[in-house]
């Protein structure tokens, strides 16, 4: 796999397009930022698999060729390179794509078990970190550099501010029910429910719209209207935002992200811009998960962050399905030994495996580190 992020085309209306379903389930896991080497963990396809399906979706001129510009592609980021606030508004009239890419989207349903292909491991070395999760740092700024421009972003906050608000409450939502843009796009950043409500009403509404409310609205009535929106819940780019906002209620959240794959859920704890409540709330429903989850996922969450994410299960213990995968794999990383090492559910059969790695019988620390383990081997606590 390459270091080529796969980015979406603007000039193409992906609804026109003759997708299968494999296809439709890649772009809506595509943000942007991505690279295609880390795409197999997001989206449970080998490697060889997903480069087709990449292939396919290029020549159908639905992503952009692996030659073009490093900047993410959306169609309202077209807009900032216009010079008139009015002709960049023109491009959120342009559906951007990925709402309606993932078959079966609906609101409070993600990634189900049964949604899409559990991920393939073999029995080689752990497959690489991704990005996001190569620290506990989040990744960088997405939702600004995906989205509107700052300069186009101010142009729409003033207007807002110097002509829209001071008209009276009634007088803003019979606007919003039939405005257009730039004024349709202003009335994003309206605080009064009723506003957005009327907003998300008018025929005009589309994603752009949408992700500007996600982004500055700060009133959980309003966002609840904007959820209820199957659509819009569906859009990568909406979710993104939502959870960055500090008035995301935690039901609502909950709602969004109950049945999503592990590896987002840990993403959220980890993801500096996400509030500390959200963050919160994800590590419960990451432990919620982590419970009654598919062997598959907590496989995939524990190699692709080299066993990272065991800090926030302390005390989860896994099936058999899930200890026999791990115990099917060899091991190269003394990041992911240590961490596991450190893991007090860590199952017996688990620290007997990683006790005949040569990496382990390399690295005398390792094996102290495993021999001290409660669930180790008594003959290798005697060692």
């Amino acid at each position: 796999m390459s270091d080529w992020t796969p980015k979406l085309n603007p000039a193409v209306d992906l609804r026109r397009l003759p997708l299968n379903a494999e296809e439709g389930f890649v772009l809506s896991r595509l943000d942007g930022h991505t690279r295609e080497k880390d795409l197999p963990a997001l989206t449970g396809f080998p490697p060889d698999k997903l480069r087709s399906i990449l292939e396919r979706l290029v020549s159908q001129g639905a992503l952009l060729p692996g030659t073009e510009a490093a900047s993410p592609a959306n169609t309202v980021r077209q807009a900032g390179v216009v010079a008139s606030t009015a002709s960049a508004n023109a491009a959120h009239a342009q559906p951007t794509a990925s709402a309606n890419a993932e078959p079966g989207s609906h609101v409070g349903v993600g990634s189900h078990a049964g949604d899409h292909p559990t991920p393939s491991h073999d029995a080689s070395d752990t497959e690489p970190l991704p990005e996001a999760e190569a620290s506990d740092d989040s990744d960088d700024d997405a939702g600004s550099t995906d989205d509107v421009p700052e300069a186009v972003l101010g142009d729409y906050r003033k207007l807002f501010e110097t002509r829209l608000h001071a008209l009276p409450e009634d007088q803003r939502v019979a606007l919003a029910h039939g405005a257009e843009d730039p004024e349709l796009s202003a009335l994003c950043f309206d605080p009064v429910p009723a506003v957005i409500k009327g907003v998300l009403e008018n025929s005009r509404v589309g994603l752009a719209h949408a992700r500007l409310i996600a982004r500055h609205h700060r009133n959980p009535v309003g966002l609840e209207a904007l959820v209820a929106r199957a659509a819009f819940a569906a859009d990568t780019g909406v979710r993104r935002f939502l959870v960055r906002n500090p008035q995301l209620p935690a039901a609502l959240f909950r709602r969004l992200w109950a049945m999503r794959r592990l590896m987002e859920h840990h993403k959220l704890t980890v993801d500096r811009d996400v509030p500390e409540q959200t963050r919160r709330t994800a590590r419960e429903l990451l432990r919620q998960r982590f419970s009654t989850g598919p062997s598959e996922e907590k496989v995939e969450l524990i190699l692709n962050t080299e066993g990272r994410a065991l800090g926030a299960l302390v005390g989860m213990p896994v099936d058999g399905k899930t200890t026999s995968l791990l115990c099917g794999r060899t091991y190269r990383s003394p990041m992911l030994v240590q961490n596991i090492a450190r893991w007090s559910a860590a199952p017996p059969a688990l620290i007997a495996h990683l006790l005949k790695q040569e990496l382990v019988r390399r690295q005398p620390q390792l094996r102290m580190m495993l021999a001290r383990h409660p669930n180790a081997p008594a003959d290798a606590k005697r060692a």
